[in-house]
């Protein structure tokens, strides 16, 4: 019952950081299954990946219902988006876990550095 209740709160931290702030997948989820869960790293991401689209779906609902959404924009950004998730997610298989997490890490500092300044 305990790691269900886990699962349910991690789920709905991740809606809503998603739906609020547009981020969620890696920035809570990685962490939580690795460190909560017991998860590997590997699949941690891949599971997020797959966690984020229906939560992402449903948030761009809103956004586009509420005229937060650039169309024009999003065509654009999905084309070298979806080329560079089949990329990482290749290059993703190939890294140990250990190297994965490092890099992980340190992208989650620059992009937390980034957002305060």
């Amino acid at each position: 019952m305990k790691k269900y209740l886990l699962l349910g709160g991690t789920g709905l931290i991740t809606g809503i950081v998603n739906g609020l702030l547009g981020i969620g997948g890696g920035t809570i989820l990685i962490p939580a299954m690795i460190f909560l869960l017991g998860e590997k790293q590997h699949q941690a991401h891949g599971t997020s990946l797959a966690v984020i689209l229906p939560t992402a779906l449903v948030s761009t609902f809103i956004y586009r219902y509420n005229d937060s959404l650039d169309l024009n924009l999003t065509v654009k950004v999905v084309a070298g988006a979806v080329i560079g998730g089949y990329l990482g997610a290749k290059l993703m298989n190939k890294i140990p876990a250990t190297t994965l997490k490092k890099i992980f890490g340190i992208f989650m500092v620059i992009a937390g550095l980034r957002m305060v300044f």
